[in-house]
């Protein structure tokens, strides 16, 4: 059985999060602390295999703690779940050794991703003394895939550029209907549809939106959702 610790002050995510874990077979909560005294307190009483760690918290945060724990050589892996989106700090955390990076809100989906490419790699790694070259190479492979700095060097495609991207992701945030229009996103941004249009299909296209031809009076129009739980696959390109 793998021993969960979450660390987080607001006790809603907490139990959410605790929620989560508990419909995956193989793990256990065995702690929950609000800030990171309190963790460092259950770390030391109680063996943790994962932790579940916030960014934003009370007293020290959550990356200062996580660089505290690789100072003192805790043998613990730990999986940051934040509303912190900045590409400084996500590389932090991955410098730090965070095996993955969860931006709220996130669907039970992407959790469970995260949960069973962990459980994949502990059993791998615990199971017997040794592992065949095949088998290290998948574990490190998808290690690189899962830390590889989001920062600018994911540039915009050629025609695109991030300032545009930027404004028109800041407008689809604005928007409160749960699908929206080519049209209604260049109404407000003030951008030409045809630009508009352009961003649209590139955030289509890494997975952030999914785009629905939906037929009525008159032409059809492509409306366009947002997946939540892909959040993570345009923050490399902002």
């Amino acid at each position: 059985m793998i021993k969960v610790m979450i660390i987080e002050d607001d006790p809603m995510v907490a139990l959410l999060n605790r929620q989560y874990v508990e419909r995956m077979e193989g793990f256990t909560v065995i702690g929950h602390a609000a800030d990171t005294v309190a963790a460092h307190a259950l770390l030391t009483a109680a063996g943790v295999d994962l932790l579940l760690l916030d960014i934003h918290m009370p007293g020290m945060n959550g990356l200062d703690f996580l660089r505290q724990l690789r100072e003192e050589k805790k043998d613990l892996d730990v999986i940051l779940i934040t509303a912190a989106s900045k590409i400084s700090q996500i590389q932090q955390a991955l410098r730090l050794g965070a095996i993955d990076y969860l931006i709220k809100p996130f669907e039970f989906s992407r959790f469970q991703e995260a949960l069973l490419q962990y459980q994949n790699h502990f059993y791998g790694l615990h199971d017997g003394n040794k592992v065949n070259q095949q088998e290290l190479d998948r574990m490190f492979r998808k290690k690189r895939e899962a830390t590889q700095e989001p920062a600018s060097l994911r540039a915009v495609p050629k025609g695109l550029t991030k300032t545009t991207l930027k404004k028109i992701f800041e407008v689809i945030l604005q928007i409160e209907a749960d699908t929206f229009s080519t049209e209604e996103i260049a109404e407000i941004s003030h951008i030409s549809r045809v630009s508009v249009r352009k961003y649209l299909k590139f955030l289509t296209e890494i997975g952030y939106l999914e785009e629905n031809l939906i037929y009525g009076i008159g032409r059809p129009i492509y409306r366009y959702l947002i997946k939540k739980s892909n959040q993570h696959l345009i923050t490399p390109y902002l």
